[in-house]
């Protein structure tokens, strides 16, 4: 009897031995933060960025000061049901598993020469982990071309933390860069003039879908400054109208216009480009309105926008000497960003400055003292479109400010953070645009419908 409890108990053991190694299950339970459908960025061609736990599973949880992820597995659980703080705590894993260096790449968007990837601008991507690329008429000659030279600039950002931004000024006009191919559409000046703000919206859809399909994802449009100085030769016919209605109702729809096609929209100049005379790419400007006449005319278009949920402000290079204690252009000075924009107007998206290679910056500033100046001020993304020596100036003043203290680390996680949550919000991605399906979407009947009239040729 003894004998068969043996054999019997022996049986059972190599009975459960072979269960186990047939079906491949663990005795273990799995990993309490172990959470399916966490995509995150994706670059398209490599997998999601987030670090891995020490058990190769991947955690949507940053870890706490021990390495290991924080909260037990009922808050996590509660947590995930919750997508604000599910999005936070993505988020917070990029960051945490970012170097300074590269989280000021994210803070810079660069230019560059001819019409494949410079040796410049591989070095920005590659070396300096700039996030944030701008093409001009310089860098397209025609539809395959571009989407090849955007595919190409993807490619070159497969090791850093997250996508590309690929950007234009696709106003219309006489501020166009997309090719030939793509749907022209007149000056903003014509387009209020219809005084349709349907019309705006489909506008400003067939610009972003064309845009996608050639491989961007943000346009730096719509143009929010009001045209009531004739003399204002900048600006000009780039305006919607010369009153606060007009470009209120016209821009903010042509903003939903191209948010809807999965385009990053951009509303600039904030606090208003419109009753300048001098020209900011050649000289500083200076205007002596009071804070009433802001508040009434100039900010009205740009508090629209905002209540209607503007990601992405471009603020300009402007000086208002009568009512900032700092006499700082508007694009260096906090007074205008964090209080202004930030404080009075409740705006907590992505805030970007205007080129600082033009003559407004550079005939007063160096490189260097604007870059930190911006993000002290609260800037979010540094422009320096043109000149490479620049780039690298302005990427290690910032870090060097980090380094010695004048920049608190908190204030380049804060830009940091927003840039994450435009970038997840957007969806964007490195994988590259499908040349064949260009004309699936650009300059199809349908668009051309929209641009008729736009043009006022469908009467």
């Amino acid at each position: 009897m003894v004998n068969s409890r043996k054999v019997l108990f022996v049986c059972l053991i190599f009975l459960l031995l072979g269960l186990f190694f047939l079906t491949g299950c663990s005795f273990l339970p799995p990993p309490a933060n172990e959470k399916p459908g966490d995509e995150g960025i994706n670059h398209g061609n490599e997998p999601e960025q987030p670090s891995n736990d020490d058990n190769g599973e991947q955690s949507v949880y940053p870890p706490d000061d021990n390495g290991t992820a924080s909260g037990d597995a009922n808050e996590n659980e509660e947590d995930l049901k919750d997508p604000d703080s599910y999005l936070e705590a993505q988020i917070q894993e990029y960051i945490d598993n970012m170097t300074l260096r590269q989280k000021i790449g994210q803070m810079i968007i660069v230019g560059f020469e001819g019409l494949e990837p410079s040796d410049a601008v591989k070095k920005m991507i590659k070396d300096y982990h700039v996030g944030n690329v701008i093409l001009f008429s310089r860098n397209v000659k025609d539809s395959y071309q571009l989407v090849k030279l955007n595919n190409d600039l993807k490619a070159l950002n497969k090791d850093n933390p997250l996508p590309l931004i690929i950007s234009a000024d696709q106003e219309g006009g006489r501020v166009t860069r997309l090719p030939e191919d793509a749907t022209k559409f007149p000056a903003n000046l014509v387009i209020g003039s219809r005084n349709s703000a349907q019309l705006a919206y489909d506008i400003g859809r067939v610009t972003g879908l064309e845009m996608k399909a050639y491989g961007f994802n943000l346009n730096f449009a719509p143009v929010l400054d009001i045209f009531s100085n004739p003399k204002n030769t900048v600006i000009g016919d780039r305006a919607f109208g010369n009153t606060p209605g007009i470009v209120s109702e016209m821009g903010t729809a042509l903003m939903k216009g191209l948010r809807d096609a999965g385009i990053i929209p951009v509303i600039k100049h904030f606090p208003g480009h419109g009753d300048t005379v001098v020209d900011s790419h050649i000289d500083l400007p200076s205007l002596d309105h009071s804070w009433e006449r802001l508040e009434s005319f100039e900010l009205v278009p740009f508090k629209k926008a905002i209540e209607a949920e503007a990601d992405m402000v471009m603020v300009a290079h402007i000086v208002f000497p009568g009512i900032m204690e700092d006499e700082l252009p508007a694009s260096l000075s906090r007074e205008v960003i964090s209080g202004l924009l930030r404080e009075k107007l409740n705006f907590d998206g992505v805030v970007i400055s205007d080129d600082m290679d033009m003559g407004a910056i550079v005939k007063y500033y160096g490189i260097e003292e604007a870059a930190v100046r911006a993000v002290l001020a609260g800037t979010d993304i540094v422009s320096v479109c043109h000149n490479y020596e620049r780039q690298k100036q302005a990427f290690e003043a910032i870090l060097t400010a980090v380094e010695d203290g004048t920049i608190p680390m908190e204030r380049i996680e804060q830009s940091v953070r927003r840039i994450i949550r435009l970038k997840l919000k957007y969806e964007l991605t490195d994988e590259p645009a499908d040349p064949d399906e260009l004309y699936n979407v650009v300059g199809i009947e349908e668009h051309r419908a929209v641009a008729d009239k736009a043009w006022g040729k469908d009467s």
